[in-house]
């Protein structure tokens, strides 16, 4: 348990994954951008700070070429348990996200979805793959390839300093 898979895939930029409505988004559509790639929850306590200091940061780097990308995922306490667009409207609503919100996800299990299997084989965190909580964090480079991971307790705000290396500013 927790040991990470193999995936044949060399870059995030080979997925398509679905919004969350249900279309099919090609993520190669961020090829030469920075991404922040989240798992999100609606009603957990680290909710409002994570959605406030995302929104913070992708207000400030969105014209330097970061995307912030969320997915909605409901495996930890059932945390984030309505719709897809429920949790989308929520995020854009209360938080003001313009940020593309995802359709929801697993994570982890059998049923983890395609690029989270990427990003955990590319990245594990503290103890194994497994990701742990909500608001795990991969920042992934302009080629698509994994720089960094990040647990919940990291904040936003506190990687900014790697945000602007990957996007070339440091």
């Amino acid at each position: 348990m927790g040991a990470a898979q193999s995936v044949s895939e060399k870059s995030i930029h080979e997925f398509t994954v679905k919004d969350a409505r249900g279309k099919d988004v090609e993520l190669s559509n961020y090829k030469g951008k920075v991404l922040l790639i989240v798992n999100v929850a609606s009603k957990c306590g680290f909710t409002d700070s994570n959605y406030t200091q995302l929104t913070e940061l992708y207000n400030k780097y969105k014209d330097k070429r970061l995307e912030i990308l969320a997915f909605p995922c409901n495996q930890f306490l059932k945390q984030e348990p309505g719709t897809s667009e429920d949790a989308e409207k929520f995020a854009c609503t209360r938080y003001k996200a313009e940020y593309p919100i995802f359709q929801k996800v697993r994570v982890n299990g059998p049923d983890t979805a395609p690029v989270y299997k990427f990003l955990k084989a590319n990245k594990s965190g503290f103890l194994g793959s497994r990701i742990k909580w909500n608001f795990t964090k991969f920042l992934v480079d302009k080629d698509g390839r994994v720089i960094e991971r990040y647990g919940t307790s990291t904040a936003p705000l506190a990687i900014e300093d790697d945000i602007k290396k990957a996007l070339g500013e440091v």
